[in-house]
Parts: structure tokens; C-alpha cells; sequence
């Protein structure tokens, strides 16, 4: 029996959290009460209510209702009353009672009956949200987690049968003690040596208390709290967003974020809402009266228009400052903790640094200069501030085109109405200089890059580099369409990534045939520096790095799978041992603990404390500059990369032996690693043989490789200034002498030399046959076309319109070239690729198209050539982790994507979170796909998420207990199903036949454009009516106002029509059946007015926002007064019986109309025959069923019911009996109780189901 300590179970991450002082008091006297209370030989109703005292008033009164809940002795609710879920479930008995469970023997009552409560909330309520399950007897905690109750219970078929027997009264026996002793105990019994459970004993702590042991104490304070136990997320979460600093954040930089098309958007703020001393808004009125933006290269990049330009500018350099300042915060917090708080260690506060020169002084005369570099006052104030040879703090490109932070004027801004710097719940100023507001603000919070156990009087929010990460990519990601992804996404990803990687390279380099993880850490492994050596080598490229969040978890997992296979060394090659030290990934972060759980504090000078800390400092250094790259087309996304790479390194630097421990460790230079540049843009071919170009030009590729590994770790400016020339030059020499031998460039000229000669040849035309002379005109007339193509082509790169930030993988990196300059490409391509439809890109689209990806669908999404270039990159047999939208395994722009995955790779891992929502600031359904690049092999270990218990934090074990395999092929819908489903949707497929094969139409509704003016209610229309001057009038416009249905009048076999009306206005009307009239037609608009006066002076008041509607249509195909979408090909299909359904809708809702309404354009229509059997069909539970295995949802989860799905339904064809029998089913619906069971049992026997698979569909909850 696996039993945990407290400091085992704790989230790691939440151990590092403070307490405060008023909370953790009033904790100790609670309970010091309730050790008084105790009594051994009171009852378990006494006990129970000194236990749910005791955790009312320390933690959980009034948020979360703490009560007896039916049988179970004490639950803790997910809210503030009972009708709020069940998230932890208590059993108390008393101290001497038998029925308790002991370390030695669990599978005693009190467990037996926590199973039975546990299977009715789990079973019978259908409670997913439950977190723990406590045995205790007031002193001894037996602490089970649902997750392993899900695995061990939940999930075990045979017991779920006997529970659901039990509870019907199918067994031998119906009380309680028959299900305890003949079913849980049996249970118990086969899993009692697997089950994990945290115990303590309260007695253990009574000593403390009386002598006010606090560090003890926290431990006991943080397994009680609702952190804990309900698993709440706390400061340093990484997957939740900290919403006041980042609002505060905004407010200061002068941002805001608003909605747009189901995303959370930055931008700058309304114009009202400005601030002039806002970093934004102070630099660009800086940019733009100095007009520095002439000096900016590359101008058109940054936008569109001037004021595009001014924004984008500035929004750079912002973040740019705003990253050197928050990673000085994160240094300063460092250096205090190392030197226990000193005081003389913290420089960033506003009293030393009082305006923007001084910052900028702080910047570049005191962190890009080593201490004897710099000048004697600048020592004299910042003596304590260690050089780290971080070209964070070099003047960059922008800053030498544009200005510096010191141009900045120092100005007074309004403190945000939530600010955290309060006295009394009242802000502490009204207003204060920006630069002084954003030192305040920042010093509000803990920049400790690792928490520190403890209690404070008032506790400060911890600000780890994960929440500034998300910070950061939300403030700068959505316009280029990527979302931050959460921490327990990029860690599941990275872990499995790379333990596939890591076993590949392994079985390379030692020709081992380890066929997954597991086996290869039961190899034993001898030479560690070898073993080093061949991780090391491993090649992992983001490309769409972001904020380099898969690279930092990719960093962590790395070091920690080679401490996991007991290879880790220290700098002198001694092992870090596991019986020594334990280090693992807690919420994102790397946390290393001793043999006794407690967390590593790094000590300079203290021998194994500084050996520890230089360990992981040259591990992380060596991944960074060897195994980790990434790209970005946003150079501030690169900026961001980067400073999360720097700071992971920060976290470990060391203070070093030769300084006698007053210098830390220098940074290298990573900045080579990160680059920015277009990675679905480039000119050179990856296969391109450049071997003759090395030759020819003397260039060595070790020489650039060596000259790059150089930079990374040269310290003087002079030296990095003359590598980055070296390294530019190879790369200018390989980019010209590639671009001369072009094999386009080769066809031209033998094109022209072909032409030349054709040509030449008219001069003796006269010696030629006709059927000559034509076959060399064609000749010529072909080779024209094509010159005139290939110096088109010239000309677009000659004026570097197609190849605009293209980024060249052929030559950039040279750790992916072999010594002949062959491309032999990367180990692992990781990442969160961004989501962007190609038909909204304009331009950029067109440009796509032209690099011949194989995946390019007009109407598709940018990640699916994401997905192809990845694999382009990839070496052969290594792996590609992409989380992306799903839509690809079920649209039709998925199509060739499918196909693509089938043919060029081979799927390993599939795992569709359909309509579980992963990103907080995007709408948007996704999946993670693993493959590798080699033959398909047709077997994927696939999972839908759905919510039968689904942690995201707990991701790697239901992916484990609910995995399938499926094989996947190209013509299909890509759909996660399990044996059963497999064999209900084949039987399905076999008998039905494709809606689109039966005799109907299917047609969407009306699109007005703007309702207001064309959907009045029957009021409206009366008024219309009543004002017709005469009977003709009267009639004629009676005929145009028609009845509409709309989405939200639909239910399922009905539908309520609200008394409104459709003013039904086709193109060109009353001139429509015109067939002459094209375009905008102003005699239809005479003729229009003429006869239907009314009408046209009532669309008349919304002509502005008529006109308004799509500009490149309005006024120019139709006439401002039409319809923008009017049914033009079926419009005597309204009048006509048919079908009717919403599009966005969890279940089926469709209806027969028979009246003839109009719809509206969120609604689908169908006619033809037969039209109430399939009206049956569509509504019954098989429908529902395979319609949830076949079509797309909106992006929260809400299916999208629309024709291509709609298309795919199969239907079984029957016969006129059946037929009537359904009709009359239908007719008689509302006096037939069992309608529905009717219908479902007559379609599934049609479909020849068994019983096990009709009661699956049953239960199944869509």
C-alpha cells in the first residue's frame, strides 16, 4: 500500500506558497480547541461535528457548506449550499472503533462504505467533480484522491455491474452490510497494495503546537486547506491567469483587452480612455514628434498606415523595457534570497532609480558592463548588481533606429481603480509618475522565482515566470492568432515527447530495441557521461515559439528525465543520486527536494548547496544553447522567448568560486537559438545539395557551427560583435551563392537560350512545312509563357514581396547541418502552432499557395502547413507534438491534411478534447496529435476527452484509462471511437444510406444583412398595411411581408412562431426575374419605389446601415434596399413542406413545417419526400448519437448541424409498413408515452443492434 507523507502529496509548487499570519493563527487555535475537546470515548455524532467545526472555522465557512449528506457523515460542498456538488467526502468513526481502517489493513467498514458513497455520487449522480475521500477516526487521516478511486474503482467494469445490480435489487442481498462484505471487500482486496493514500496523525502535531513549531505546523494547515482538498488553484498556478496584475499591467503599458470573434484581443485604448504618461502612449507621441520612424528598417512591416506603424513600434519597444524590467525584478528577488534578505541586495525600488534616464542607466552602464568596466559612481550605487552577459540589456536594432527609454517623459498617471496599492481597501494615491507606479506595483508582488515555505503578516502574490509567460503571450499573441498554452498541456506534451525521443536516440546510439520508456530505464546504463553525451544531442524546435513556453517545459523535462534514468551529473561528473535528492515537475516548474521532502534552498559557498545549484545551472545551460530553437514571426514573441530562457537560468545561477562568491555566473547568449522570421516562408529547398557552394566558396560548415557555439558564450561586446559578423557572412554567402544556382533561375536561362533559337530559325521559315512552321509557333508561344512566369517570379524576390521575413531552415540553424551542409533536420518539432483561416489572410494567403504545401486548402486554417512543415523538418523516425484545432479530422478542409498524415507519417498518439475548453481566451476545440516521420503503420493510440471525470492535470492517466486503437485512414472523418462505438457506427454505415443520396434538398435560411429593417413583428406590419393607400397596394405589399422561424422558435417536433415577419426584398426586386439586370440595378430601385411606396420609405431609415453591409456586394451585385442572402435558387422551396432545424444546438431539434414560413440564416431547411421518416430519424437517440461521431462543433463544445454533416447522416431505407408506422408515431406523438423508446428500438433493430449496443447508446450522455 503506497502510503504518502503530507510533504509528498502537496503540490509542490503550492508548498512554496506563504500563509498569512492572521489565517495561520487563527488555524493554531482551532486547533489547540479541538485537542481539547477530544474526548476517545465520545460518539461518532460528536466527533463528526467537532470535525466539521473545526474546518468551518478555519477554512471553508461561509464559501463552501461543510454538512452530513444523506448516509455520509460529513461533505464538504463545491459551493455555499447543498445543492452545489460533493467535492470531498468524509467517513468518521471513533478512535477505538474497529470499523477503522489501519496502515496495516484498509479493507475494513469505513472504506468499504466510502466505496458504496462514492459509487452513488459517481454513478448515480453522475459527480465528476469529486476531489477526495477521507477516512479518519478525529485523529487518524486516511486521505484517498478521487483520481485514484476513478482508476481503481470507477473504471473496473465488473464492479460498476454489481453496484448497479445492488442498487436495483438484483443481487442476493440489498442491505448495506451484504455490499460491504460481498462486493467492496472482494474489490478492496485485489487493488489493497496498489491504492496510494496520504496519512498523518493529529497527535503527532499536538507538540508543535504547544511549542509553536510553525514549519511543522504549515504542512498540517495546507492539507486541510481548500487549495488542497478541493483542489483550488492558488498564486503560482500556471495554468491560471493572475487578473489583477495583468490588468494592472495593462492599465500602466496603456492597453485593453476586448472580444473579438470568440478571442480576448489586446489593443490600445479607446481613445477617451488614454493616458499620455502610459509607456504606449508616451512613446509613441516621443516616435512621432521626433519622426524616428523613417530610421526604421523594414517600415511596411509594422503596419499598414502611420498610426499602424506608431503603435506597433512602440508596442515593441514597451514590451522590450517592460522584459528587461521584470527580469531585473526577478534578479533582484533572487539576490535577496540568497542573501537572506538583505536589504542592500534590492535595487529596484523608486527611490534609487527616480526617472527613466536613470533607468536607462541601470540598463546599459550597469548590466551590460562587467563591474571593472564600469564607472566609479555607477559602482558606488550598483556595486551589488552582478554583470550577467545578457544581450537583454544591450542596446537592440529598434532602440538604435527609434529612441531609448530614457527619451521617455517623466509624467504623472491615474492609478487603476483596482490597483493593488491600497491602504484601508482605498488607494494609496490618486496619481504618481509612471515609472515611480510601476516599481510600486511591482514590489506589491513576489518575484521569488521558487516560493519560500512560511508565514507573513500580509502575504505578497507570487509572480512565478510561467504566470508572466501567459502574461505576456496573451498581451502579445492574438493578433497573429496564438494562445497561450496552459502549463499541464506543455508538460503532458514535452514528457512524452521526449521520453519517445530520448528512447529513439538510445536505441541510435547503442543499437538497443527498446520498444518504449519503461524498457529503456530497465537497461543498465554505465557510462553516464556517454549516456549525457547522446541526450545532448537531441534537436527540439518550436516553430511558432511564442513565449517559449514548450521550450521551458521541454528544458525542465530533459533534466528530469535524465535524473529519472540516473544520469544526471554535477559539473565534476559525480551522479546526482535519487536516494539523495528528488526532483520532479510540479506545476510547470522544476522542484527539487531532499530525502526528507523538504524543498533545495541554494546556500553560497556551502559545498553541497553550491554543487546542487551549479549542477542544474550548466544542465540548463547546456539544453538551452544545444537542444532548444524556436521561431516566430513576432520579433516581440522572440523577445519574450528568450527572457523566459533567461530567467529559467537566473533561477540557478550561482555565485562563483573564483570571486570568492560575490560575482554570479554569467548568461550565454541565446539569443542566436530564438530567431524571427515567417517559418512557412522560405526560398531554399531543404534537400538542396549545397556541397559544391562549400567548395567553390571555402566555406566550412564546422566553421560556422564553432563560430555559432562562440557567440553563445562570448562575454565582450567587441567578440560577440565579431562572431555575429563571422555568422552573417557565411549565412549572406550561402543565401547569394544558393540563390545563383536556383534550378528556376537554370530553367530560365535555358528557356531564353531555347527561345534565342527558335527564333533564329525564322530566317529560313520558307524551308519549313506547315505542320512545322505551327508546331514552332506553339513551341515559341509555350516558351514566352514561361520566361515571362519565371521573371515574374525573379522580380516578387528581386523586390522581396513573396519572401518578406522568410526564414531560411536550409542555413540558419547549423546544429541541423551535417559537415557536407546536408539538412538533416531536427529530433522533435513541438508547439501550439497558430489558428488562422487562409481566405482571411488576404494577400499572405495567395503567397502560401505558392509554396506548394500539400495541405493548402483555400478555406482551410495556417496549422495545417504548419503541420506539414513540421514534418519537412523532422528527421526520419523522429516525432512531431502539435496541439491545434480539430477541425481538420472532420471538415472538409481537413481532407487533404487527412491525407497527408496517412500518407507522408505515421499517427501515434491522437487525443481530441472536443468539447472540453483548454485555452481560457480562445473558443476553439482541440486536439494534440504525436506522429513520427516514417511508413504509417495504421495503429493510433487514440482518446476522446469527454467528462467522465476529466482532469487536465491528471491528462497522462485518462489518457491511459481511456485510450483506444484506432486506424486511421484519409477518406474518412478522423473519429475517436471505442470497440463498441466502432461496431455500432459500421453496423450504422452498412445499412443506412447517406442522407445526401436520398431524394431531398437541403438549403440555408435568409440572410437579411441587418434584421432591424427587414424583421418587424405583426404590430409593424399592421401599421404597413393599414397605410396602404389602396386595396391593390395593400395586397401587393401583404405578399412581400412574410412569416419567419427563427433558430430560437425550433424545438424538437415544433416550433412557436412569435408574430414576427419577414420583409422578403429579392435582388433587382420588383425587376428580379430580369435575367438582363446585372449588378445594382437603379431602374429596379424607380420601379421599386414606385409601386411599394411604404416598403422602400420604411428601408429608407436604415439605409446608412444597409449600405454598410458587405462593401464589396452592397450596392454593386444588389441594390442597397435587397436582401444581402435571399434563397435566389430556392425561393419557391419556403412554400413547399419541409424540414426545419437551428444550426447550433447540443441535441437535435428538428421540426415539420407545413405553412410555408421563411427562415432565417441560423437555421437549415430540407423538402423533399419521405420527409416524416426522416423527420423520425433525425430526432432519435442513434441520430444524436452518430451525428456526435461525424460532425464539427462550434468551438465551446455546441454542435454545428449543418449540411456537409448533415449530408453524412446514414438512414436506414424502409418499407411503406414502416413508414406508416412512423407516421403515425409522429402523428399521435404527444398520447404515446413511450414515444421516444418506440422510435430508437425500431432504428436500431433496423440497424441490427445488439442489446449491449443499444443500452451503450442509451446511457451515452451527448
Amino acid at each position: 500500500m503506497p502510503e504518502l507523507k503530507i510533504s509528498q502529496s502537496l503540490n509542490k509548487a503550492y508548498r512554496q506558497n506563504k500563509i498569512v499570519k492572521a489565517d495561520f493563527d487563527r488555524f493554531k487555535e482551532n486547533l489547540q480547541n479541538l485537542f481539547g475537546q477530544i474526548n476517545s470515548s465520545q460518539t461518532e455524532e460528536k466527533l463528526k461535528g467537532d470535525i466539521m467545526d473545526f474546518l468551518k472555522v478555519s477554512f471553508y465557512a461561509p464559501s463552501y457548506k461543510i454538512a452530513p449528506h444523506g448516509r455520509i457523515d460529513c461533505a464538504i460542498h463545491l459551493g455555499d449550499n447543498s445543492e452545489t456538488s460533493i467535492g470531498v467526502i468524509f467517513e468518521v468513526k471513533t478512535p477505538n472503533s474497529l470499523e477503522m481502517i489501519t496502515r496495516d489493513d484498509i479493507n475494513r467498514k469505513a472504506l468499504q462504505e466510502i466505496i458504496l458513497y462514492y459509487l452513488r455520487e459517481r454513478v448515480e449522480k453522475k459527480n465528476i467533480l469529486l476531489k477526495y475521500l477521507v477516512a479518519t477516526n478525529i485523529y487518524e487521516y486516511f486521505i484517498f484522491d478521487a483520481h485514484e478511486f476513478e482508476r481503481l474503482f470507477f473504471n473496473n467494469k465488473k464492479l460498476i455491474k454489481e453496484f448497479t445490480d445492488f442498487s436495483t435489487g438484483s443481487l442476493a442481498g440489498d442491505k448495506t452490510d451484504f455490499f460491504y462484505k460481498e462486493v467492496a471487500a472482494k474489490y478492496i482486496a485485489a487493488i489493497e497494495k496498489e491504492i496510494t493514500y496520504t496519512y498523518f496523525d493529529l497527535r503527532d502535531y499536538q507538540d508543535h503546537l504547544s511549542k509553536e513549531n510553525d514549519r511543522k505546523l504549515i504542512e498540517l494547515y495546507k492539507i486541510f486547506s481548500p487549495v488542497h482538498l478541493l483542489k483550488l488553484s492558488f498564486q503560482n498556478d500556471s495554468n491560471s491567469l493572475n487578473k489583477s496584475f495583468y490588468a494592472e499591467l495593462l492599465h500602466i503599458m496603456g492597453l485593453e483587452e476586448v472580444g473579438s470573434k470568440g478571442k480576448r484581443i489586446i489593443t490600445r485604448k479607446s481613445v477617451n480612455e488614454r493616458y499620455e504618461a502610459s509607456f504606449i502612449e508616451n512613446t509613441i507621441n516621443v516616435l512621432d514628434a521626433e519622426d524616428r520612424l523613417h530610421h526604421v528598417p523594414n517600415l511596411a512591416s509594422y503596419g499598414a498606415d502611420r498610426q499602424s506603424q506608431l503603435f506597433n513600434i512602440a508596442l515593441e519597444l514597451s514590451i522590450n523595457w517592460i522584459n528587461r524590467i521584470l527580469f531585473l525584478k526577478l534578479l533582484e528577488a533572487q539576490m535577496l534570497r540568497y542573501h537572506k534578505d538583505d536589504k542592500s541586495y534590492a535595487f529596484m525600488n523608486p527611490d534609487r532609480i527616480t526617472d527613466y534616464d536613470e533607468l536607462n542607466r541601470l540598463f546599459f552602464q550597469v548590466l551590460a558592463r562587467r563591474t571593472q568596466d564600469r564607472t566609479r559612481s555607477i559602482n558606488d550605487r550598483y556595486g551589488k548588481v552582478p554583470y550577467l552577459n545578457s544581450s537583454l540589456f544591450e542596446v537592440n536594432h529598434l532602440e538604435d533606429a527609434t529612441i531609448r527609454i530614457s527619451n521617455l517623459e517623466n509624467l504623472n498617471i491615474p492609478l487603476w481603480a483596482g490597483t493593488v496599492l491600497k491602504e484601508n481597501n482605498k488607494p494609496r494615491y490618486k496619481q504618481l509618475s509612471t515609472l515611480r507606479y510601476l516599481l510600486e506595483f511591482l514590489d506589491a508582488y513576489d518575484f521569488a522565482s521558487e516560493g519560500v515555505e512560511g508565514v507573513e503578516e500580509k502575504t505578497k502574490t507570487l509572480i512565478n515566470a510561467s504566470v508572466l509567460g501567459l502574461i505576456f503571450e496573451k498581451i502579445n499573441g492574438h493578433r497573429d492568432g496564438s494562445v497561450f498554452t496552459p502549463g499541464a498541456i506543455t508538460m503532458y506534451m514535452c514528457r512524452e515527447a521526449i521520453r519517445r525521443v530520448v528512447v529513439q536516440k538510445f536505441n541510435e546510439y547503442y543499437g538497443w530495441k527498446c520498444i518504449d520508456y519503461n524498457a529503456l530505464k530497465d537497461k543498465d546504463i554505465t557510462d553516464f557521461q556517454e549516456a549525457n553525451a547522446v541526450i545532448n544531442s537531441i534537436r527540439l524546435v518550436d516553430p511558432a515559439v511564442g513565449s517559449g513556453h514548450f521550450l521551458v517545459s521541454a528544458l525542465n523535462e530533459i533534466i528530469a528525465t535524465k535524473f529519472d534514468l540516473g544520469i544526471l551529473l554535477d559539473c565534476s561528473g559525480r551522479k546526482i543520486k535519487k536516494q539523495n535528492y528528488h526532483i520532479e515537475i510540479e506545476n510547470d516548474e522544476l522542484i527539487i527536494t531532499d530525502d526528507e521532502g523538504e524543498a533545495f534552498s541554494y546556500i553560497p559557498g556551502q559545498p553541497e548547496s553550491q554543487r546542487i545549484q551549479e549542477a542544474l545551472f550548466n544542465e540548463k545551460r547546456t539544453i538551452i544553447e544545444n537542444c532548444l530553437f524556436g521561431v516566430d514571426l513576432n520579433p516581440n514573441s522572440v523577445n519574450i522567448c528568450r527572457l523566459r530562457l533567461w530567467i529559467e537560468l537566473l533561477k540557478n545561477a550561482y555565485y562563483t568560486k573564483e570571486s570568492a562568491y560575490a560575482e554570479l555566473e554569467t548568461l550565454p547568449n541565446i539569443d542566436i537559438n530564438i530567431k524571427s522570421g515567417n517559418s512557412l516562408l522560405h526560398r531554399f529547398d531543404l534537400k538542396q545539395n549545397i556541397s559544391q557552394i562549400l567548395q567553390s566558396t571555402g566555406i566550412s560548415i564546422n566553421e560556422y557551427r564553432d563560430s555559432v557555439a562562440a557567440y553563445k558564450n562570448a562575454h565582450r561586446k567587441e567578440d560577440k560583435r565579431q562572431l555575429s559578423e563571422i555568422i552573417s557572412r557565411i549565412k549572406s554567402t550561402l543565401r547569394t551563392e544558393i540563390k545563383n544556382r536556383d534550378p528556376r533561375l537554370l530553367r530560365l536561362q535555358r528557356r531564353k537560350k531555347e527561345l534565342n533559337n527558335l527564333q533564329a530559325q525564322e530566317l529560313f521559315d520558307n524551308e519549313w512545312t506547315p505542320k512545322q512552321l505551327k508546331e514552332k509557333q506553339t513551341a515559341i508561344k509555350k516558351a514566352i509563357v514561361e520566361i515571362k512566369k519565371l521573371e515574374t517570379a525573379f522580380e516578387e524576390i528581386k523586390s522581396n514581396k513573396m519572401y518578406l521575413g522568410a526564414f531560411e531552415w536550409r542555413i540558419e540553424f547549423p546544429e541541423v547541418l551535417d559537415n557536407e551542409g546536408n539538412f538533416i533536420g531536427f529530433d522533435c518539432v513541438i508547439g501550439n502552432p497558430p489558428y488562422i483561416q487562409l481566405q482571411s489572410m488576404g494577400a499572405d494567403s495567395v503567397t502560401l499557395a505558392r509554396m506548394g504545401y500539400q495541405s493548402y486548402e483555400r478555406t482551410g486554417d495556417i496549422y495545417c502547413l504548419f503541420y506539414e512543415l513540421g514534418v519537412n523538418l523532422l528527421k526520419p523516425n523522429y516525432l512531431l507534438s502539435f496541439i491545434t484545432s480539430n477541425k481538420w479530422m472532420r471538415a472538409g478542409y481537413g481532407t487533404s491534411m487527412r491525407h497527408y498524415f496517412v500518407e507522408h507519417t505515421n499517427p501515434i498518439q491522437l487525443i481530441d478534447f472536443a468539447g472540453t475548453r483548454i485555452f481560457d481566451s480562445a473558443a476553439v476545440d482541440v486536439n494534440i496529435l504525436t506522429l513520427l516521420k516514417q511508413t504509417n503503420k495504421f495503429e493510433t493510440d487514440s482518446c476522446s476527452v469527454g467528462n467522465n471525470g476529466f482532469s487536465i492535470d491528471k491528462l497522462s492517466d485518462y489518457f491511459r484509462e481511456n485510450m483506444t486503437k484506432m486506424a486511421f485512414h484519409d477518406e474518412e472523418s478522423w473519429v475517436i471511437l471505442s470497440p463498441i462505438e466502432q461496431s455500432i457506427k459500421r453496423k450504422i454505415e452498412e445499412v443506412g444510406t447517406p442522407l445526401k443520396d436520398w431524394d431531398i434538398n437541403i438549403y440555408r435560411g435568409i440572410l437579411t444583412g441587418y434584421n432591424e429593417a427587414f424583421i418587424i413583428s405583426g404590430d409593424k406590419k399592421a401599421e404597413l398595411l393599414a397605410a396602404c393607400a389602396t386595396k391593390e397596394e395593400r395586397v401587393k405589399t401583404d405578399a412581400l411581408i412574410r412569416p419567419i422561424l427563427r433558430g430560437r422558435d425550433i424545438k424538437r417536433y415544433s416550433y412557436e412562431f412569435v408574430d414576427l415577419w419577414l420583409i422578403y426584398i429579392p435582388w433587382h426586386f420588383p425587376l428580379h426575374k430580369n435575367q438582363n439586370i446585372q449588378g445594382a440595378s437603379l431602374e429596379a430601385e424607380d420601379a421599386f419605389r414606385a409601386e411599394y411606396p411604404l416598403i422602400y420609405n420604411h428601408l429608407c431609415k436604415f439605409k446608412e446601415q444597409l449600405s454598410a453591409r458587405n462593401q464589396s456586394e452592397t450596392g454593386v451585385r444588389y441594390e442597397w434596399y435587397a436582401l444581402q442572402r435571399y434563397g435566389s435558387n430556392y425561393m419557391d422551396d419556403f412554400n413547399k413542406q419541409k424540414i426545419v432545424w437551428i444550426e447550433l444546438t447540443n441535441h437535435p431539434n428538428f421540426a415539420i413545417d407545413e405553412e410555408g414560413y421563411v427562415i432565417n440564416n441560423t437555421v437549415f431547411f430540407m423538402t423533399g419526400e419521405n420527409l416524416k421518416y426522416i423527420l423520425a430519424f433525425l430526432n432519435s437517440k442513434i441520430c444524436e448519437w452518430y451525428f456526435d461521431k461525424i460532425c464539427a462543433t462550434s468551438g465551446v463544445g455546441t454542435r454545428r448541424w449543418i449540411k456537409m454533416y448533415i449530408d453524412q447522416i446514414h438512414i436506414p431505407h424502409c418499407n411503406s409498413s414502416v413508414s406508416s408506422d412512423i407516421s403515425y408515431l409522429i402523428d399521435n406523438k404527444s398520447s404515446i408515452q413511450d414515444y421516444d423508446s418506440r422510435i430508437n428500438l425500431l432504428f436500431a433493430r433496423m440497424f441490427n443492434l445488439d442489446e449491449d449496443e443499444i443500452r451503450w447508446i442509451e446511457k451515452c450522455e451527448l
